[in-house]
């Protein structure tokens, strides 16, 4: 058997990084969990919320804490993490090194550059646009204002400690500039282009997964974060509203 509190370090390491990068709970559980059979501890104990982890070694009188201070979606960090430990099964790896590889990946930055992630919003933003209303004149407007909304939210997310004021602040700008393109004749539907740039806003990912954890029976981290994803919609609704409010 692997020392325990390595055991249990790794374990809890490789669970943090699941959760803050967006993967579902009971894909944390079940990958804690492999860890810790694989280290010779099959009677573990895991349970994964969407603010924290907990782990035990069965029997043994030890269990740990780590907390979650941020969530994201980083599906390439869910996927190295899963490499790691099917590397770690077939004993390409020892634990010590398993540990290692987990705190590197934990500093390490999978995520694009600012500059390719607000151009791939604003060709989402002009591509639903086409598909919702096929309407070519406001592709333009809605490729400019996805872009530029997105680029306040990741902006205002890095330099505001406030959650959801990202979302607001974004959709809020959305809005004006949307109001903005119509009234100089640079745009035709104001609802068109709204609804394509607030698209790379909207919280997908964390729906899908909060439902998958709720059919799973993980109630509650499931409601957890369904209750973010739906304070990040209201955000962006409410910015949108106060916009159309005060401008339209």
């Amino acid at each position: 058997m692997e020392d325990k509190e390595l055991v249990l370090k790794t374990c809890l390491k490789a669970g943090k990084i699941m959760t803050e990068s967006g993967s579902e709970v009971y894909r944390v559980e079940d990958t804690m969990s492999r860890i810790a059979q694989n280290a010779g501890y099959p009677q573990s104990v895991s349970y994964v919320t969407a603010t924290g982890l907990f782990m035990g070694l069965g029997e043994e009188p030890i269990t740990q804490l780590a907390n979650v201070m941020k969530r994201s979606i980083d599906l390439e960090k869910v996927a190295i993490v899963n490499q790691l430990s099917r590397q770690y099964q077939r004993k390409e790896l020892s634990l010590a090194e398993f540990y290692d590889a987990l705190k590197n990946l934990d500093k390490y930055k999978t995520t694009y550059s600012w500059s390719w992630q607000i151009f791939s919003a604003a060709v989402v933003s002009c591509t639903l646009v086409y598909l919702f209303f096929t309407n070519l004149q406001d592709i333009l407007p809605a490729f400019l204002i996805g872009g530029l909304g997105y680029g306040v939210d990741k902006a205002a997310n890095k330099f505001f400690e406030i959650s959801f004021l990202n979302d607001f602040l974004a959709a809020f700008t959305i809005g004006v500039l949307a109001i903005c393109s119509v009234r100089l004749g640079f745009g035709n539907n104001i609802d068109a282009i709204i609804i394509g740039a607030v698209m790379p806003l909207v919280p997908g990912v964390s729906i899908t997964n909060s439902f998958r954890d709720i059919l799973a029976g993980h109630l509650l981290a499931g409601t957890a974060r369904i209750m973010e994803a739906f304070f990040t919609a209201g955000a962006i609704g409410i910015g949108i509203a106060i916009s159309l409010k005060l401008f339209f």
